[in-house]
């Protein structure tokens, strides 16, 4: 290895050693976890987009429960890196990859991979060039239709859980679907998409915190599901409404328990572990809430 590699080897290292630290005060963190996760690569659902993925793997050999993870229109990678990024994926440098994931999601892989679960957090964005992500109420931009959340991502979570069907150290039929804010109405859209079929490959269970619920996200005016959802929103949300939301799934044909938990005083975003977050007392609340609710959802509906 030359010496320059040497050093941005050390530096990335040393990075996040320094989000780890920051980062576990917001989240539990096992003291086994040390090191990024690893990265992975396979095919969407679309049988021609190569996607990027994030492992984080539980300590202990055999088989585990998985979670798939779906990020939302901000992308996966941390706000500090990815305005230099436009694609990430197989053979091409990037300054955006396992070390510069976002906090929250790090966050949650550890989570999951503390008690048992295989998390993979799959990257949506980067193949297709838009590594840099997208600001808030960007829905209207055109550079977001190659990666909507109707027609495209929801084949993104469908080859995430083909990919993790085919490991030896996940149990195929104890696999989990997590999304935030876009990647949440994902979430909706794939457990709908599913809803009568049998035989195929699915998930158990979602968790969706703070989805948008519009017709341009969740085209189905009235939702169906035959497997359970876990759906998180905040009051005082300021990207998607999530009056609209309650409204549209407290209508829902479903086979099995769909739950709608609602925070008072939240915003979207309630579980980012950044300082603005961090700093309204109701986010602090639910955060804590989501994390206990989410942790006993998947525990029961993974668990056989």
């Amino acid at each position: 290895m030359h010496s320059a590699d040497i050093a941005a080897t050390a530096t990335q290292w040393a990075s996040w050693l320094a989000r780890l630290a920051a980062l576990c005060i917001a989240f539990p963190c096992s003291p086994s976890f040390a090191n990024p996760p690893s990265t992975v690569y396979f095919l969407s659902a679309d049988a021609t987009t190569k996607l990027v993925g994030y492992v984080f793997t539980p300590v202990g050999g055999g088989r585990h429960p998985a979670v798939v993870m779906l990020h939302g229109r901000g992308g996966p990678y941390s706000s500090l890196s990815n305005q230099r990024c436009t694609f990430v994926r197989e053979g091409e440098a990037s300054p955006c990859g396992a070390s510069t994931l976002s906090q929250r999601h790090v966050g949650w892989g550890e989570f999951w991979a503390a008690r048992g679960y295989l998390a993979l957090h799959v990257d949506s964005f980067g193949p297709r060039g838009r590594g840099h992500g997208f600001a808030a109420h960007s829905h209207d931009d055109p550079n977001r239709n190659d990666v909507n959340e109707r027609t495209v991502r929801p084949l993104d979570a469908q080859g995430a859980l083909a990919y993790l069907a085919r490991r030896d150290d996940v149990l195929p039929a104890r696999i989990g679907l997590q999304g935030w804010s876009n990647g949440a109405s994902i979430a909706l859209n794939v457990m709908s998409d599913q809803a009568g079929k049998q035989g195929a490959e699915q998930y158990r269970a979602a968790l969706a915190f703070y989805p948008g619920c519009g017709l341009s996200a969740v085209p189905s005016r009235r939702y169906q599901s035959d497997d359970p959802i876990l759906v998180f929103l905040a009051s005082e949300d300021e990207e998607v409404s999530p009056a609209a939301c309650k409204e549209k799934l407290s209508t829902t044909r479903s086979g099995s328990a769909l739950k709608v938990v609602w925070y008072d005083g939240a915003t979207h975003d309630f579980d980012d572990p950044g300082k603005k977050r961090r700093s309204v007392p109701a986010n602090r609340a639910a955060t804590d809430d989501a994390m206990r609710q989410a942790e006993a959802f998947f525990a029961d509906r993974l668990a056989r």
